[in-house]
């Protein structure tokens, strides 16, 4: 019988072994560098977006070993966003994962250059593997460099912050997180995708970025109920930052209850989209359903 959290564990064990590895190569003493970058990459982390990698490319039938790199690219990316995101300039965070962030573990100026070598280094990830074709390295940079730059999560990241002390729409809200959040789940679940011998199938491309699309959506969602409702120890960051930096929210326009039904129809969305797919789409149905209901 299939269980979500034993599936989840093994790929956050997997590529935290394989994005450990990476590092043997590296040695930039006397510089923090190096450590910084591993500080901000390896301090926890649910790592849905390489469970989407994973779950996605395995359900078309990809060898995993041509996921990992994959995987280990977004998480990258991921990291990168994360250790910018925490500095003073943009939401200035002191924790992140129950533990001090990069910029206050280290500096402001070694935070800044983690994050752009991790920038970096997740495009140098994809040029490394063996088993992927030519074609198929180009795609998944095309696909990351889209969804990471100006076209997904820095602009979502831009809006974000020119959005504060504002009062802004719903449908502007939802162009913000759909950017900064969903554009990298999107690029998780494609580079899945891209990874397997269904990578020219358009029509099966459509129907996972639909998918995707929704929970991205609904991800962010369950982050701001939960900036209402989490726990400190839980969430491992501080509670009630979006209402001090006076954000838009779900909860702020829609009301706590209006926002839980926005996540529970952002779900129905998500796997109705998958109630067609010639694939066994067990893992992909259960990560919908955790991302609503997740406490962290």
């Amino acid at each position: 019988m299939y269980q979500f959290s034993n599936d989840l564990q093994q790929a956050q064990q997997r590529i935290n072994r394989f994005l450990e590895a990476q590092f043997d190569e590296i040695n930039t003493r006397p510089s923090p560098l190096a450590d910084a970058m591993k500080y901000g990459l390896l301090l926890g982390g649910k790592r849905i977006r390489p469970f989407l990698v994973y779950a996605t490319g395995r359900m078309l039938g990809a060898d995993t070993a041509q996921l990992d790199y994959a995987a280990a690219a977004i998480e990258a990316i991921h990291a990168y966003s994360l250790i910018h995101d925490d500095l003073p300039a943009m939401d200035n965070d002191s924790l992140r994962r129950g533990q001090p962030t990069c910029h206050i573990a280290f500096d402001h100026a070694t935070a800044i250059l983690a994050g752009d070598a991790l920038q970096a280094f997740a495009f140098e990830i994809l040029t490394k593997s063996t088993a992927l074709s030519a074609e198929q390295k180009l795609r998944l940079i095309q696909v990351l460099s889209h969804n990471s730059g100006v076209f997904g999560m820095c602009l979502g990241q831009s809006l974000d912050l020119i959005s504060e002390h504002k009062q802004i729409s719903l449908s502007e809200l939802e162009q913000i997180h759909r950017n900064k959040t969903g554009a990298l789940l999107s690029a998780a679940l494609k580079m899945g995708f891209i990874c397997s011998s269904h990578f020219a199938d358009n029509a099966l491309e459509a129907k996972l970025d639909r998918y995707a699309a929704a929970i991205g959506l609904a991800f962010q969602v369950q982050d701001d109920i939960l900036d209402i409702e989490g726990d400190l120890a839980a969430i491992g960051k501080n509670v009630g930052s979006d209402l001090e930096s006076d954000k838009s929210t779900y909860p702020k326009l829609l009301g706590l209850a209006g926002a839980k039904q926005k996540a529970r129809e952002l779900y129905v969305a998500a796997v109705g989209e998958l109630e067609h797919l010639p694939f066994d789409t067990t893992a992909l149905r259960a990560l919908a359903e955790f991302i609503i209901n997740r406490k962290n």
